[in-house]
């Protein structure tokens, strides 16, 4: 999958979405990578209210969300209003 291929959805569509049980990257140093992502576009948000790009996959493929991040839990990205992204989930955040 390539990332000019990802769907973007809003924010409100993702509680509707189904994950798969299994985590997306393969490799210990892109699982590293990703938390080092998140842990900064957590910092953007609460400090900017920066947003990012969440480029994250679900049951049917490749989706990508334009959001600010506001808390992060050890299996969860936490979106506003509830909203959340399984941690196992997210390829990559894109800063802009």
């Amino acid at each position: 999958m390539t990332k000019t291929s990802a769907i973007l959805v809003s924010k409100e569509e993702i509680s509707e979405l189904t994950f798969p049980k299994g985590d997306v990257l393969d490799s210990e140093s892109e699982k590293s990578e990703r938390e080092s992502q998140i842990k900064r576009a957590m910092k953007l948000g609460n400090n900017s209210k920066g947003k990012v790009q969440i480029f994250f996959e679900d049951t049917k493929g490749l989706k990508k969300v334009e959001t600010t991040i506001w808390g992060v839990t050890e299996k969860y990205v936490l979106l506003k209003k509830t909203t959340i992204i399984p941690i196992r989930c997210v390829h990559e955040i894109k800063f802009h």
